[in-house]
């Protein structure tokens, strides 16, 4: 019996949009802005890749990058 759900649940990156493109690129968006302070140092609020390990891992290098700001490390 159908039940009218998806069979998988699609991936999901808290905080961030997540989409795929038509010809399956990853795009994730930040859902929230950054601090001005991570966007000055070059914090990146939307990134892309080919598959989703590596927006996943674009998006922890954001997600890096604005702490380490916020936190006054960036020069």
């Amino acid at each position: 019996m159908h039940d009218g759900k998806a069979a998988t649940t699609a991936p999901a990156i808290p905080g961030w949009r997540l989409i795929v493109s038509d010809t399956g690129r990853y795009w994730a968006i930040r859902n929230r802005a950054f601090p001005r302070t991570a966007l000055r140092a070059g914090v990146e609020p939307a990134v892309d890749a080919d598959t989703f390990e590596e927006v996943q891992a674009a998006v922890a290098e954001q997600e890096e990058k604005a702490r380490v700001a916020v936190e006054g490390g960036a020069s």
